[in-house]
């Protein structure tokens, strides 16, 4: 009989070693931005996400691909609230413009509006949290309260005094509703930027850089911000969205866009009346606007998680 502490071992030969355990020492380690990209590409949420953008920026870029009809060019109130026609997919509004035209030229607008207030927001608040995490003291707490005063305006009641200057109200175009989003917007970029740039300023490879005699700001420059821009590329990626429907709720309110300027917003507005006649009116660009911001939040889910470990997926 065989003892109950015996311990049975397989010879050697009766179990090679696979080619999974064998281990390359001749590949160089991924960085964190060629992992991500690696994860990325294998992700169907990133796919489908990256090609609906793709595909908004097309249109957005050239419209008349899609659209040869002008969007105000046309309007009869013979065609009011009129159903689909040849060459008019989508019906007429009540003053009867095109939809079709409409939903189409009005990628444009918010996609710039989107893109141009993030670039801004990037701007100042990628500079305002840097400088704050990094130098720390007097420049840390200055900051700090600054954005506290930002923090407590909500975006669009904040949108709503502000647009009712007279400096905005006389100079209504895409460049003051960026401005008014961007200038309420940035604290939240700098929050994020302070608190990466405070997790990595204390690195091996930074206290090197300073040995070496870089300068406070050249290490800053390139070594702490490259290492602290992945929280920040994902927060970027989502406020794009977030971006895009704060345009369309000003638009709809009567203090964003300009009359002049195709928004979803603007149309989304005069389709009220007709909701109850014909509710399909208001579905177009509702739909338009849901597709491009669900293309977004997806986005930067996917790039959340390829460039967050904690919030992956064991």
């Amino acid at each position: 009989m065989t003892s109950k502490n015996s311990h049975f071992v397989a010879p050697m030969e009766e179990t090679p070693l696979l080619a999974t355990d064998a281990l390359k020492t001749d590949e160089a380690p991924l960085s964190l931005w060629a992992d991500a990209w690696r994860k990325l590409r294998r992700r169907p949420l990133f796919i489908i996400s990256a090609l609906l953008i793709l595909a908004l920026t097309v249109i957005a870029l050239f419209p008349g691909l899609l659209s040869t009809v002008a969007p105000n060019d046309g309007c009869e109130l013979g065609n009011s609230e009129g159903g689909p026609a040849a060459g008019h997919p989508f019906g007429f509004t009540f003053q009867g413009c095109d939809i079709y035209s409409r939903v189409v030229h009005g990628t444009q607008a918010s996609l710039s509006v989107g893109v141009l207030s993030v670039i801004c927001v990037l701007i100042v608040g990628v500079t305002f949290g840097a400088l704050a995490g990094f130098y720390g003291g007097w420049l840390d707490t200055v900051l700090a309260r600054l954005g506290d005063i930002f923090f407590a305006l909500p975006l669009i009641l904040g949108a709503l005094v502000i647009t009712q200057l007279p400096v905005f109200r006389a100079n209504k175009s895409v460049w003051t509703v960026v401005m008014v989003i961007a200038l309420l917007s940035w604290p939240q970029m700098a929050r994020i930027t302070r608190g990466a740039v405070v997790e990595v300023r204390n690195a091996d490879f930074v206290t090197s850089a300073r040995a070496l005699g870089v300068s406070k700001f050249g290490t800053l420059v390139r070594h702490v911000l490259p290492n602290a821009l992945a929280p920040v590329i994902v927060l970027a990626t989502l406020e794009l969205g977030v971006f895009i429907v704060a345009e369309a709720t000003l638009s709809f309110l009567g203090i964003g866009l300009p009359e002049g300027v195709m928004s979803w917003g603007h149309d989304i507005a005069a389709a009220q009346s007709s909701i109850r006649t014909k509710p399909e009116i208001m579905l177009y660009p509702a739909a338009a606007l849901s597709i491009t911001v669900l293309s977004f939040i997806m986005l930067g889910d996917a790039v959340r998680d390829a460039l967050d470990p904690k919030s992956r997926q064991r």
